[in-house]
Parts: structure tokens; C-alpha cells; sequence
């Protein structure tokens, strides 16, 4: 990549270099001229899903759109109708009661979340308690709100979930906000309500923020968990959630907080300093979008289970061993042990079959030894990409 020209010797903030470019921003990049120069990479990387929203969410979005009045500035706080259904949705699907007016704040996505969570909690200096392997916004965020990161190891012998024990040799004095997300990008590993319990216990035990990412639980996961739903958990935790795995919705932009009064009211402090609300008709049309039906949510998940299964087989040719339990959009595997590393694994995939699989340490040092596919492409699409990696073997022997 070409050395950054200095315009009259103007640096940078000292947080932007604290940063790198998004890896798929990068990643995606690098496809896209291996394909102008006619590679036809198969991507298997990033968990956007591929498939339409319900047709009633589409046509919602298309007459609200023709309304003259529906292009103004909305409220800050997102449109009743839309509080009222995500609290509708959480009272159905998590057993969760949520006061629509002060314990919901619609996002623009719930990566927009993360920044205002930590703006809103984390002054320069304190610290942040990310998973490794996890979600790399995660620790971005934190370094570009100047936050001191420690990380917390996730292991497979662990089952994935944090060694509260260990946690407890930290500096948890100066620790703010603690980021969980289960069920677990990149692992799928599933949430547990004793696991919420033990979080909750521990953040109340230590005044440590718990905030739960939770946008996966609808995607082959039967069982759908809130650590809201655990008694006192809003007195110290959070939870964001989205529409776009679970309502194939990523490019809407359509998320949501939950918590107590007082912690919703911080965050839409800093939410109502950065942008002026959503769009009306989008809004709306999210509001449908909720109301989907089981029928519905059994549908996708039947085009992902069936997709999955192509998926490990990819993960069998590549010699790779994984949970079968995962939840998610994503099979995670480890590579063979002769393996030098998943960059290396990913690399050869990529340039010598013309499929793109992403490296697990890009999520952190514990997801060096795993790569992770996505299950947000075609059957025919993960087919051919089956294909190419067996012939990539065939090749070598």
C-alpha cells in the first residue's frame, strides 16, 4: 500500500493512528481487483446476508415512501411505532419487558452502538474488557475513544466463555465496560442463561458495565436468549440488537439498545450529538419487519441449514475440525496442526482456489489457529466452492 502523502505537514489525531482500516474494508478491496482482472473469487467472508427482507417489509418501505410528509427529520429517539415493536419483539421472543419509552434507543445499526456505548461510559484512559477472539470493532472503538484495552481470553477448552476466575487478577477498579456477545462471532458458540448470570454477578460485584451483543440469536439457534432476561441484569447491563442477520436487513442500518432509563439517556446524549434520527418509511418498514411470524424465521434458517452442511464439507476438505453445535452465520474451524497458520490456510484458498475465507486472527492471537466461512452465499456459490478446493487438493497430490 502507497505511503500516505503529508499535506504541509499536517498529522493526524493521535487516535486515527491508534487504527487501521477495517480488514474487509481492505480485504474486499483486494477482491475486487483480482476480479476486475477476471479471478471470480467466490466470497465466503463477510455475514452480510444475501436474501431479501419479508415482501411485506419492502412494500411497507415503498408506500410510506410515496407519502409527501415522510421525508423530514424524525425524533431522536426513533418513532413510537418502532420502540413499540422491538418491545413487543422482546416481551415474545426473550420473555424480556421493556418500557418503550426510556428503556429503548433505535440505532443506525449496533455498530453505531458500540461508539456511543463507549462514548457515553469511557473517559480517556479507562479500561475496556474485549474478547479475544472477538468482534473487532470491539477494541477500534475503545482505542479510538483512548480507552486502555485488556483482553480476555476465549479458548475452545474453555467452551468460549470468559474465566471470570482469571478476570479477577485485573485492575478492575479502573475497568468501565466489559463487551460480550453471545451467541459468539466469530465461534458460534451459544448463549447460556447461566452464563448471563455469572456476567450480570460480576458486573454488579465490580460496577463493570456488561453490554451483550446479541444480533445472532435467530440464525440457527432455536433457543433465543437475552441477558436482559436474567433478574437486576438492567441495573448493569446492556444489550444491542439488529435487523440485519436476523431480518436480512444489513444495509438498512436498522438497531437497537436496551437497558435502564439512566443508561439509555447517557447513550442518546452522545447519539443525539452525531446524527439527526432515521428514516421515516425505513422505520416503518423495520416496525414490519418485526412482526414476522415463526413460519418466517423457520424459512431462513432452513436455506441456512442447508447451506451449512455444503459448508462443512468445505470445512472437511480443508482439513479442518469444528463444533457442529454452532450457532450464527459463520462455521468456525481449526485448521490441521501442520498448518502454519489460519493467514497462511486463507491465503493459499484464496490465490490458488479463488475463494475467499477469512483468517481467524483477525478477530485476536486466540483465533490464530481457525478460519471462519461465511454461510451468506448461494448453495451453488458454496458448491463451486467446494469444488475448487477439492481440485486445489487433487492438484497436490
Amino acid at each position: 500500500m502507497p505511503k500516505p502523502v503529508v499535506y504541509n505537514n499536517i498529522e493526524p489525531a493521535h487516535r486515527v493512528q491508534q487504527v487501521k482500516e477495517y480488514y474487509f474494508s481492505v480485504k474486499l478491496k483486494e477482491i475486487a481487483r483480482l476480479n476486475a482482472e477476471g479471478a471470480d473469487i467466490i466470497s465466503l467472508g463477510v455475514g452480510g446476508p444475501d436474501r431479501p427482507p419479508h415482501p411485506e417489509v419492502i412494500k411497507t418501505l415503498c408506500d410510506e415512501a410515496q407519502k409527501p410528509g415522510a421525508h423530514g427529520y424524525q425524533p431522536y429517539v426513533g418513532l413510537p411505532a418502532l420502540r413499540e415493536a422491538y418491545a413487543r419483539w422482546y416481551k415474545k421472543y426473550f420473555g424480556v419487558e421493556l418500557n418503550l419509552a426510556n428503556e429503548i434507543q433505535p440505532l443506525i445499526g449496533s455498530k453505531e452502538g458500540i461508539l456511543h456505548t463507549t462514548l457515553a461510559f469511557v473517559n480517556p484512559g479507562d479500561g475496556v474488557l474485549v474478547p479475544n477472539p472477538g468482534y473487532p470493532t470491539y477494541t477500534s472503538v475503545s482505542r479510538l475513544a483512548e480507552a486502555e484495552i485488556y483482553n480476555y481470553d476465549l479458548t475452545e477448552e474453555g467452551h468460549w466463555e470468559p474465566d471470570l476466575d482469571a478476570l479477577e487478577k485485573l485492575p478492575l477498579d479502573k475497568i468501565k465496560l466489559m463487551w460480550v456477545n453471545y451467541p459468539h462471532m466469530p465461534t458460534g458458540h451459544k448463549a447460556s442463561m447461566e452464563l448471563f448470570q455469572r456476567l450480570v454477578d460480576f458486573g454488579k460485584k465490580h460496577n463493570i458495565v456488561i453490554v451483550n451483543d446479541n444480533p445472532y440469536s435467530f440464525i440457527l439457534h432455536k433457543q433465543r436468549l437475552s441477558i436482559l432476561a436474567v433478574p437486576g441484569a438492567k441495573d448493569i447491563a446492556i444489550e444491542m440488537n439488529s435487523l440485519s442477520k436476523s431480518h436480512n436487513m444489513p444495509g438498512w442500518r436498522m438497531g437497537m439498545i436496551a437497558s435502564n432509563p439512566t443508561f439509555i439517556n447517557w447513550i442518546l446524549k452522545v447519539k443525539s450529538n452525531i446524527d439527526s434520527g432515521q428514516y421515516k418509511p425505513m422505520m416503518l418498514a423495520a416496525a414490519k419487519a418485526l412482526e414476522a411470524d415463526d413460519d418466517w424465521y423457520e424459512e431462513v434458517n432452513r436455506e441456512y441449514r442447508e447451506r451449512r452442511v455444503i459448508a462443512e464439507h468445505i470445512m472437511d476438505a480443508l482439513g479442518c475440525h469444528y463444533d457442529p453445535d454452532q450457532a450464527g452465520l459463520f462455521l468456525w474451524g481449526r485448521i490441521p496442526d501442520d498448518a502454519r497458520d489460519a493467514a497462511e490456510v486463507a491465503d493459499q484458498v484464496l490465490y490458488q482456489a479463488r475463494v475467499f475465507v477469512v483468517p481467524g486472527f483477525i478477530f485476536g492471537s486466540n483465533g490464530n489457529r481457525y478460519i471462519r466461512i461465511s454461510l451468506c452465499a448461494t448453495q451453488e456459490k458454496l458448491r463451486e466452492a467446494l469444488e475448487r478446493i477439492k481440485q486445489l487438493n487433487d492438484n497436490k497430490l
